[in-house]
């Protein structure tokens, strides 16, 4: 069987996709890009993700998946903090991010794919190629296949917020061939593929764990690498039917909305195709959980990490059912530690830091940032900044998060950075930005304002003033206007009392 990518009515062969990364390396080579270089892209689901990954590995690039809700600030910061010297986008979100885009950046476009457009709602107008714009797919047919040098594939370097509100690149270092074998052999314990599998990817690729699952589809031989341009819970049954789909890697998010859909609906298609579903990135309601279960038999399976770490932590559904609420046990090769204050092991069943780390895997640094890194380890592993505890048979709880990032439908936000936005606003003389229960993306972001005496805002002009700086999800769902905010001796907004009275009742606060 010809093993194939799919997006809408396209298809690709592996073995093209392999060719043309292998061509687009060789003129990247012509540019001047060699090991430690780096090569971004603005791209939604669309072949040359998986182009540029091959081209990054076969030259020792990182390639830096850039979120594409990003407005020209962000990605701005994003392209001059990685010194990325090419970028590949999409021709509909070239315009968007224009004037970000650093000097002496090499841009590639690509065309718009029309399964693309018709989900996000594009004119041709929107979709239209910039004159004089020099086309990926044009580019890239020039050169003659790269011939393959030693040099060590670091892989992508995913931008993840900090609690200073800017993004930090996890920069692998360097690695051994088998120090890369071991990060892929603990996280496809999670991710399950194998050869002749069929998948489909229905999260952006931009996001760490979509970005690893693709590259290993790769790496494992799939018959089948399913693209949608958009998570649609009725389009995703659809293809799993169509493609008579195994394996599948989702977030929470996508498990509620398909559990929204009517009775009749979710009757309509056949998914008993599947074999091995896991999700990650935020936490999963235990009834979210259990209806899927329900319906898709026991082959719903969790892992649990960060983009620094890998996935370290996994458990089946069987394991869940044995212990509700848990994210599993740490997988073989994997070192679990509870930390007190002191870097202490707490007691079991009683909550601590999180550290862990995959023993023989790579090790990573913050790009630009070896001060951050030094400080999430401790005892040679590392904080994904949770809290949590270990029970009596080894399985993993969390409780809450130690800093104050909010995850909403598996996408980190940092309120710092919203804060730091809002502040900037000349009526607004203070602000505390946190994450409130929802129960479609599990938080929500709820502003509370201090406005300047005399000020004539509203919560809308609050909105468009985020909305304009900021990429859209992370304008606050709710926002009030208030005459104070809550502080403690220091000065410092107690943050926890706005926070408190959203999670009353609630077991987490995450």
């Amino acid at each position: 069987m010809t093993k194939k990518i799919l997006s809408g009515d396209r298809e690709i062969a592996v073995e093209t996709t392999l060719a043309n990364g292998a061509r687009a390396a060789t003129g990247l080579e012509e540019l001047g890009l060699g090991p430690g270089d780096a090569i971004a892209m603005f791209l939604r689901n669309d072949f040359p993700n998986f182009e540029v990954g091959i081209a990054a590995g076969l030259l020792g690039l990182y390639a830096v998946p850039i979120n594409w809700h990003y407005g020209a600030e962000e990605a701005g910061y994003v392209l001059e903090d990685s010194g990325a010297k090419a970028l590949v986008v999409h021709a509909d979100m070239l315009p968007g991010i224009q004037s970000g885009i650093p000097g002496g950046v090499h841009v590639f476009v690509v065309e718009t794919p029309e399964e693309i457009a018709r989900a996000y709602g594009l004119t041709p107008s929107q979709t239209q190629v910039p004159e004089g714009a020099t086309l990926w797919n044009d580019w890239t047919g020039r050169f003659d296949l790269y011939e393959p040098k030693d040099v060590p594939a670091p892989g992508a370097m995913i931008y993840t917020s900090g609690t200073t509100g800017r993004p930090k690149g996890v920069r692998r270092k360097p690695t051994r061939p088998e120090e890369m074998d071991e990060l892929f052999r603990v996280i496809n314990i999670a991710f399950g593929l194998r050869p002749g599998a069929r998948t489909i990817i229905p999260a952006p690729m931009y996001h760490s764990a979509p970005n690893s699952y693709s590259g290993l589809s790769i790496r494992q031989e799939l018959d089948e690498i399913v693209l949608m341009p958009r998570f649609d819970p009725e389009e995703l049954l659809r293809l799993i039917e169509k493609h008579k789909i195994t394996h599948l890697q989702t977030v929470p998010t996508m498990f509620v909305r398909l559990l929204k859909l009517d009775p009749e609906i979710r009757a309509k298609y056949d998914v008993s195709s599947l074999e091995h579903v896991v999700h990650a990135a935020a936490p999963c309601a235990p009834e979210v959980k259990e209806g899927m279960i329900e319906w898709w038999g026991p082959i719903i399976n969790e892992y649990y990490g960060s983009t620094e770490t890998g996935s370290v932590v996994f458990c089946t559904s069987e394991d869940w059912l044995g212990h509700r609420g848990t994210v599993g046990k740490p997988m073989p090769g994997v070192e679990l530690r509870i930390l007190d204050d002191d870097g202490n092991d707490q007691p079991v069943n009683v909550p601590g830091d999180v550290y862990v780390r995959i023993t023989d895997g790579p090790d990573f640094t913050y790009n630009n940032d070896d001060a951050k890194r030094k400080k999430a380890e401790r005892h040679g592993l590392i904080a994904p900044g949770d809290i949590g505890y270990v029970d009596e048979d080894g399985f993993l709880y969390l409780c809450d998060r130690r800093n104050d990032m909010v995850i909403s439908g598996g996408v980190n936000i940092y309120p710092a950075e919203i804060e730091g936005c809002l502040i900037n606003h000349p009526e607004i003389a203070d602000c505390a930005v946190f994450g409130i229960p929802d129960d479609e993306f599990g938080e929500s972001l709820a502003a509370y304002i201090q406005l300047r005496d005399g000020a004539g805002i509203g919560d809308d002009d609050v909105r468009a003033h985020v909305r304009q700086h900021l990429a859209a999800y992370k304008v606050p769902k709710v926002v009030e206007l208030v005459d104070d905010l809550p502080r403690e001796d220091s000065g410092k907004i107690f943050k926890r009392k706005l926070r408190e009275p959203y999670w009353e009742g609630r077991d987490n606060r995450i």
